[in-house]
This record gives C-alpha cells, sequence and structure tokens, in this order.
C-alpha cells in the first residue's frame, strides 16, 4: 500500500463509521481523494511510515479498531490516531483473538445478574446491555454479537430517540459488516448459557 493508498483507507473508514449511506464493502474502500490534497497535509509523513510499517490488511485492521474504539467514530481525527492509535489497536486485536471466550465470559455475567428480558428492556430509559457497554463492562463485539442474534437494534431505534443510542446504533450497523463469526455458534453458546442460568 502506498502512503497515498493508506490516507484514502483512513478516509473510507471515516465515512464508513460517520456516514448512513457509504459503504466501505460496497465501494470497496474508495473515497474522493487527489493526490494534491494529500501532499498538502501536515500530516502525511505518518502515511508514509504506516505503509511502510504495516502490510495492507493490518493498515485496514489498524483503522477499524481505532474507530471501533472510539466514542465517537464520526469525529474521531487523525491526531488521536496518530496519538493513540497503537494501543487501540493492540486492545482490539487482542480481545478478538480471543472474541468466543470473551463474548462467553461477558454473557455469563450480564445473564447472571439480569434475565434476557431485564437485559433488554427498553421502555423506560436505557436498557441494561447498553448501560454495561457505555460503562466498560462489555464491548462493542459482544453487543454486536446478541444483535445478531437477538436483533434488538430495529426494535430500540423506534423506541429510544436520543444521540447516546443512535450513535451506538451506527456503530453497531456499520461494525457488524466487518465481524465475520459464525452466529449459529454464537447463538449455541448464548443458550446453553441461558439454560444454565
Amino acid at each position: 500500500m502506498t502512503p497515498f493508498d493508506a490516507y484514502t483507507q483512513y478516509l473510507a473508514f471515516k465515512n464508513h463509521f460517520s456516514k448512513l449511506k457509504y459503504d466501505y464493502h460496497k465501494y470497496a474502500g474508495k473515497s474522493r481523494a487527489s493526490i494534491k490534497s494529500f501532499n498538502e497535509r501536515k500530516d502525511k509523513y505518518w502515511f508514509e511510515r504506516i505503509s511502510r510499517q504495516k502490510s495492507d490488511d493490518e493498515i485496514k485492521n489498524y483503522y477499524l479498531a481505532n474507530f471501533v474504539e472510539s466514542d465517537t467514530p464520526d469525529r474521531l481525527w487523525i491526531g488521536e490516531i496518530i496519538r493513540d492509535g497503537e494501543s487501540k489497536y493492540q486492545q482490539w486485536t487482542k480481545r478478538n483473538q480471543s472474541l468466543s471466550y470473551v463474548f462467553k465470559e461477558q454473557s455469563k455475567e450480564m445473564l447472571s445478574e439480569h434475565n434476557l428480558n431485564e437485559l433488554l428492556d427498553c421502555s423506560k430509559q436505557h436498557p441494561i446491555i447498553l448501560k454495561r457497554l457505555l460503562s466498560g463492562k462489555i464491548c462493542i463485539e459482544t453487543l454486536v454479537i446478541w444483535d445478531k442474534i437477538l436483533l434488538f437494534g430495529n426494535e430500540f431505534d423506534k423506541k429510544l430517540l436520543d444521540p447516546v443510542w443512535e450513535t451506538v446504533s451506527l456503530k453497531i450497523k456499520k461494525y457488524s459488516t466487518f465481524l465475520n463469526i459464525d452466529v449459529c455458534d454464537y447463538k449455541q453458546f448464548l443458550k446453553q448459557i441461558i439454560s444454565q442460568g
């Protein structure tokens, strides 16, 4: 990947996580950018460095990790990635290498304290499962997998009309397309946990 390609990948991920209609996969990671605008950037040397240090797939995962780890991916700017990007990438990589274990442990803990209906009840306030994400007790991957299994996101979209949920909802939708998991396996994990409870 050339430095300019690394820059256009950054723009593609930024568009994917901030614009409802842009889809990274549909547009094959393309974005509108010119060599001229790239050469005028003060941070272009960072893109040159990352293009030398990481493989193409690592660069894509690096950006993905940083947008996923951000509380507000639509407002994530390159300065934050330059400053904190490597540590966020390491955290994300470590979590994804043991994703089934993380999912099981976080799901067990939630279901030991609350039943399924309590976790997903959004009739009066934010549901417990969302509060657990916001407080850092579960990771975004666990929430995305729960949504892939139980499909509660659309229901939350109708009932939770507030900016906090809207930000999380967009992140779930956008990240979901990158999280390649066998939903049936995770559904079985969840069934086992519920039946044991």
